[in-house]
């Protein structure tokens, strides 16, 4: 009932304004329009790599997401326009809603995440739906609402795009395999994980995909979430082995996903009893990682108390205290 209304409220608003006074004589709205907003959309994407998580790409975000939904207001369109410039309004609204996600925002993620899916309704894109209800099911996942996740995330697996190009159905399977390890389920993770790698192989490299997934779903990707899943999982050298091949591997604009990566090796590495090495590469996370993103900082802070935990008195925890102090000051 909400998205409904959601949808009707903006759907009015559109309509109030197309037949405004005067709305004859406005300019014709075009896909030039919709290019520019694409490239937007392109910058946005290139930012949250860079730094993920930051209030400033969530308001940016949505600040682009109103600038699409007020050109639908701006003049005269085609119905192919009239559905990009809501594609596009959907596909920055998921941005800030994947922002907010990142910064453990959740509240603010609730807000983005119903309008980005009225938004995506309207547009009628696949593609931008299952974004968002695919980033709804790792909101859930990183709330610790597996059930919730799991549900939010068969709604993007389910359409039909998924059936149409392996590597949606892989990120759907490999994000279903994130969300089992959080649930202690081991026998569907390594499932979901086997499958997600299948379709991976499946898809082919040459099919025309959107910039948001391009620019960050591969094998590092895959590796990442199934990081993610086996730690939880608490098979540790299994989560060691995946962060070592997704390290090896990301992309040099993958600067937010090298902090996380690396962040969770450090955990699998103290779980195994290597409380040295663990830390020279707790160590290796950049100070701006370290104070600027949410989720890096808080997987840090615990990492540090399981190094005491676990190292009492030890010139380990020496050095790690005097290292993280550094990054108290840089702040």
């Amino acid at each position: 009932m909400k998205r409904r209304t959601l949808v009707g409220g903006i759907a009015a608003a559109a309509a109030t304004a197309a037949a405004a006074p005067g709305a004859a004589g406005l300019r014709r709205i075009g896909m030039s329009d919709v290019g520019r907003l694409q490239k937007r959309f392109a910058e946005i994407i290139a930012s949250d790599h860079r730094h993920g998580g930051q209030l400033g790409i969530e308001q940016k975000a949505a600040a682009l997401a109103d600038e699409a939904l007020n050109l639908q207001n701006a003049g005269s369109a085609t119905q192919r326009v009239r559905s990009n410039l809501y594609a596009s309004a959907a596909a920055f609204r998921s941005s800030a809603l994947w922002a907010a996600i990142d910064g453990r925002r959740y509240d603010d993620a609730k807000k983005h995440m119903r309008e980005a899916q009225a938004l995506a309704e309207m547009s009628g894109d696949q593609t931008i739906k299952f974004r968002i209800w695919s980033h709804a099911g790792t909101m859930y996942r990183h709330m610790g609402r597996p059930a919730d996740a799991l549900a939010a995330n068969d709604v993007a697996r389910n359409l039909h795009l998924t059936r149409r190009d392996p590597l949606f159905a892989s990120l759907g399977l490999a994000r279903q395999g994130a969300i089992h390890g959080t649930a202690q389920d081991r026998t569907s993770t390594r499932r979901a994980f086997d499958q997600a790698q299948d379709a991976m192989l499946r898809a082919d490299p040459a099919e025309h995909r959107p910039v948001w997934m391009l620019a960050f779903y591969d094998q590092c990707e895959l590796d990442s979430l199934a990081l993610s899943a086996y730690l939880a999982l608490g098979d540790h050298p299994t989560a060691e082995y995946h962060a070592h091949r997704c390290l090896s591997a990301l992309r040099p604009h993958m600067v937010r996903s090298r902090a996380i990566a690396t962040t969770r090796l450090a955990h699998a590495q103290l779980a195994q009893g290597a409380a040295d090495t663990a830390t020279a590469t707790a160590m290796t996370v950049t100070a701006t990682a370290a104070t600027q993103h949410a989720r890096v900082a808080r997987m840090l802070q615990e990492f540090g108390a399981a190094l005491r935990a676990t190292a009492q008195g030890s010139s380990t925890v020496q050095t790690w205290t005097e290292h993280s102090a550094t990054w108290k000051m840089a702040a």
